[in-house]
């Protein structure tokens, strides 16, 4: 066995299956030994996309996403996937194969130095050396998965890539599909926690009681609960209307009669008025400020913050009180504490949900011909979409309206960068949600600016044969940006995308097939079968952007 196969056999005994990558001679080596070992290499068109790939493998999988690229632009286009998953926390190996020992270190074609450039953007990174492999390979993975979750980098020369290993494998943990946490339910470790645990518990639990309208805030956190069921028995138990951070949609099913919607996205400011004119108490359940800080919503009210980790404030917010631990503990024991009489009106969160609903898909538009609002667009998507179907979308103006628009049932069946936001991220992630889960139907929602970037990812889907539908809603500009302009009493300049917003497509791209559509129920047929066929299928939706400047930061 060669070093790059004894690579392969811990990544493999740790449960990966499958790495995403773009090769070059120095890859080949582990190229080779992926083949023979048991992992798929699944080439994509970009490097970035195959570290955004990856994230969502983990996030899908609950096992260590991996991802690989060469040395120099390689790696510097691999970092942009990587950055995704150290903000976003998730866990994944990323490999760059680099120049033989003796090479490093001189002004030589494409070497730089990658651990400068992956430490500030990776939990870790390693130079693998003979003898040192195995421990090295599972100290990644152990780091890895260990909160706050996140990549770790590893630097393979090519020489120690293909010397014959020195050392046994090491032991490594399978990770299942359920989570990457304790095999324990939050009850079963509640007996085990520490006095400061339960002081701390004990004093949340008091501060629950003595209020008369708390409300929940789930964020990213508790997307990595192995039992996300605790948070809607916690806030059924305490009848605690709840909201979520758009990462976090799904974890209770947005139907939930107690349920608010999601936070800090479009028609913003209904949901911020709503939190800080009838609440007492905010409870963050797994509340990560990485997505949006407790100061841009809640106002003067009091925080009770549940998280893995301190939460980052500044002096603007009233912190009540933090729990920090393992959030199923913490959940499940919040959850069994006895409620307090809570005294938020009959009827009050459903007509907030409602108006805010409503609020979200105005009526009137700029009036383009033959284009649907944004809004319209979406909700064929939702109504033709199965309820335990995964939407991957896109980074801008429609990343907004989704967020609060789409009501999302099930955990994982969301996905979207907001910690780190990249545009690009929605091709990939459809990609890697269809490959881990190739029974579930998947639908990818871009816009025009985020097709741009990555609609060579489409060859992947071809080549793959995935059956994923990609809704491109073109409206001609990046209106997110030009939103901003409009905000600032600027010019729109440098925003437009094309002259001419509405052509039809080409037949295909690279391959796909490509249809465009101007009505709803050209889309609603259109995206019925497209879920129905054997491979992706493209479908070009012209959308006026009118709508946009009324809802995204309102």
């Amino acid at each position: 066995m060669n070093n790059a196969e004894l690579i392969v056999a811990t990544l493999r005994a740790a449960g990966i299956v499958r790495g995403f990558g773009v090769p070059s001679g120095n890859v080949l080596p582990l190229m080779e030994a992926m083949r023979e070992g048991g992992i798929d290499f699944v080439l994509t068109a970009h490097e970035g996309s195959a570290g955004f790939a990856a994230d969502v493998t983990a996030r899908i999988t609950g096992k260590p996403g991996l991802c690989i690229a060469t040395l120099g632009p390689g790696a510097t286009n691999l970092a942009t996937g990587v950055g995704c998953a150290w903000l976003d926390r998730s866990p994944l190996i990323a490999i760059t194969c680099t120049l033989v020992q003796v090479q490093h270190g001189r002004r030589i074609q494409m070497w730089i130095d990658h651990q400068a450039l992956f430490k500030p953007i990776a939990k870790a990174s390693f130079m693998l050396r003979p003898g040192e492999i195995a421990s090295t390979v599972a100290e990644a993975l152990r780091i890895a998965t260990a909160e706050p979750q996140g990549p770790v980098h590893l630097d393979l020369p090519e020489d120690v890539a293909l010397a014959l290993a020195q050392e046994p494998a090491a032991p490594v943990r399978s990770f299942d599909s359920a989570a990457l946490c304790s095999g324990r339910t939050g009850r079963e470790r509640s007996a085990a926690r520490s006095k400061d645990e339960s002081a701390a518990l004990d004093k949340a639990a008091d501060l629950l009681r003595r209020a008369e309208r708390p409300v929940a805030v789930i964020g990213a956190s508790a997307m990595r609960m192995q039992h996300p069921q605790l948070l809607r028995e916690f806030v059924e138990r305490h009848r605690l209307p709840f909201a979520s951070t758009t990462m976090a949609k799904g974890l209770i099913d947005e139907e939930h009669p107690l349920s608010l919607g999601c936070i800090e996205r479009a028609k913003r400011q209904l949901q911020r008025r709503f939190i800080q004119a009838e609440a007492d108490l905010v409870v963050g359940l797994g509340y990560d400020t990485i997505e949006v800080e407790y100061e841009a919503w809640a106002g003067k009210v009091p925080v009770l913050h549940v998280d893995l980790q301190a939460a980052d404030v500044d002096s603007s917010v009233t912190l009540a009180h933090e729990v920090i631990g393992d959030l199923d503990v913490s959940v499940a024991a919040l959850a069994a504490a006895g409620p307090g009489g809570h005294a938020w009106p009959e009827g009050l969160v459903e007509s907030h949900r409602e108006a805010f609903q409503r609020a979200l898909r105005p009526s009137a538009s700029a009036g383009l011909p033959n284009a649907l609002a944004p809004h319209e667009a979406i909700d064929v998507v939702r109504r033709v979409l199965p309820r335990a179907g995964v939407l991957a979308f896109d980074v801008g103006a429609h990343t907004h309206q989704i967020a609060s628009q789409w009501t999302t049932h099930a955990p994982r069946t969301f996905l979207i960068t907001n910690g780190w936001s990249a545009m690009g991220f929605g091709l990939p992630a459809a990609l890697a949600a269809k490959l881990a889960r190739r029974d579930l139907p998947v639908v990818c929602i871009v816009g025009d600016g985020c097709f741009q970037m990555t609609c060579g990812e489409l060859a992947v889907a071809r080549r793959e044969k995935l059956a994923i539908p990609f809704v491109v809603l073109d409206d001609g500009w990046l209106s997110l940006i030009k939103v901003k302009q409009e905000r600032r009493a600027l010019e729109r300049y440098g925003t437009a995308l094309s002259d001419d917003a509405y052509r039809d497509p080409p037949e295909h791209y690279f391959g796909v097939p490509a249809v465009g559509v101007r009505s709803v129920a050209a889309l609603e047929r259109e995206l019925t079968r497209a879920l129905a066929a054997s491979g992706p299928t493209v479908i070009e939706v012209a959308v006026d952007p009118g709508s946009y400047s009324e809802t995204v930061y309102d």
